[in-house]
């Protein structure tokens, strides 16, 4: 045991990473206990309007669809690090006034839609450069750990931020969650300047007189070359879209289906992490790129299981099924971004990750206001089960693709128990 948990938390052992996940998880925290204060702000302030979720929803990531290739480019050609320092000053100033918003009581809804939409434009310039940034902070060996410590590192802020957001609200409202979020985005700019950066690891880096010439457009025709990066690419979009939409569709399932309160919607939240976190734990120990076969099953696993709760019909089933469908979901998302990082060259690996977090929350304005149309009109069930089968029938096609591409067959073994394997076309 002792030797599994020092492999799994291995890139801990590297002082900048550690400064890293840590600042993160502080944050990360704040940011959710601030998201499930900002759903049911808005939910106050709209009268339970499903449809005025689902455009803060829109409009949170609608900067990440305009800007975040732009941002790429930046984190092919400056100096990550300061760009993380300075997105992280924005974020930090942009939460103290909507906290000051919230606690006067001068709070209106169009500032809400303000104040998404300005989180957006961080989330467009820090996400791409956070995600590149990784692998100058632990190197290529341990990469594939610290990508999924970053996972669980995410979805364990996941945990503890609803469950004591949803406490927070019913005990003291809103006003004071919004303050903890503030203060809470102090600790990555703290510990950003306590990196060495003698000790990243930037020898695969091109001269800075090439990285100057880097071009969006040069990302885009890298990632058109690359079938093994364009593959979960265009899955994540269709399942980022359609399924990957629970920060919404959760809370109106909540609030208008089973009419509970916000310790409640809490609950279905964190069932939600706790899966996501054994999930990231799960490719803890992952040394090598993930095959296109096991992002292609964890895509199946991920779409099947939030079908389910879509149709799920008791509020302790969605709690139970909220577990498995966490699992798969990060675990589908874990593994797709590895396959692309672990794929890409240095030189291009900024503006590809880029147009990874593109297409992984860039989706969501298209998707968030049909989706909450959709939880409005038919019900939050349909919204989700609609999504799920949306996303299971782009998952079957995409492995139907890869199997005609590869010539290799999907085999059922029965005994000892059941389970799909891949026959290559050289082993029949």
């Amino acid at each position: 045991m002792q030797a599994k948990l020092s492999t799994m938390f291995q890139s801990l052992r590297v002082r900048n990473y550690r400064l890293f996940a840590t600042g993160q998880l502080i944050k990360l925290i704040g940011v959710w206990m601030m998201y499930i204060a900002q759903d049911w702000l808005v939910l106050d302030l709209s009268g339970n309007s499903a449809t005025a979720l689902g455009v803060v929803t829109a409009l949170q990531f609608t900067p990440v669809l305009l800007l975040t290739l732009i941002s790429g480019r930046l984190a092919d050609r400056y100096d990550k690090r300061m760009l993380l320092f300075v997105a992280n000053i924005f974020w930090t100033v942009l939460a103290l006034a909507m906290s000051l918003l919230v606690v006067t009581g001068l709070v209106q809804l169009w500032h809400v839609f303000a104040f998404a939409a300005l989180l957006g434009v961080f989330n467009a310039v820090e996400t791409p450069v956070r995600q590149a940034f990784v692998s100058e902070l632990v190197g290529m060996p341990l990469l594939p750990n610290a990508l999924s410590l970053n996972a669980a590192t995410f979805n364990s802020a996941r945990i503890l931020g609803p469950a004591v957001a949803g406490l927070a609200i019913a005990a003291f409202d809103v006003g004071p969650v919004f303050l903890i979020t503030a203060f809470s985005s102090i600790a990555p700019l703290v510990n950003v300047v306590r990196m060495r950066t003698s000790e990243l690891y930037r020898k695969d880096l091109p001269p800075a007189g090439e990285r100057d010439q880097a071009k969006v457009v040069d990302g885009l025709r890298y990632v058109a070359r690359r079938p093994d990066i364009l593959l979960p690419m265009a899955l994540m979009s269709v399942v980022g879209m359609t399924l990957f939409n629970f920060q919404l569709t959760l809370a109106a399932l909540a609030k208008t289906v089973f009419k509970t309160g916000a310790a409640s919607f809490g609950l279905f939240t964190t069932a939600l992490a706790v899966g996501a976190l054994v999930g990231a734990l799960a490719g803890t120990g992952r040394r090598s790129r993930p095959t296109v076969w096991l992002v292609l099953g964890a895509a199946v696993g991920c779409a099947s299981f939030g079908t389910l709760v879509g149709l799920a019909g008791s509020y302790w089933l969605v709690v139970a099924l909220l577990l498995p469908t966490g699992f798969f979901m990060v675990f589908f998302a874990q593994a797709a971004n590895q396959r692309v990082q672990l794929g890409v060259d240095a030189a291009f690996r900024g503006r590809v990750m880029a147009l990874w977090v593109l297409v992984f929350l860039g989706t969501n304005p298209v998707g968030a206001p049909i989706i909450g149309w959709v939880a409005e009109t038919f019900g939050a069930g349909a919204s989700i089960w609609i999504g799920g089968l949306i996303s299971l029938a782009a998952a079957l096609l995409a492995l139907t693709w890869q199997l005609r591409r590869s010539g290799a067959r999907l085999r059922l073994r029965v005994l000892p128990m059941p389970r799909f394997y891949v026959v290559s076309p050289g082993a029949e």
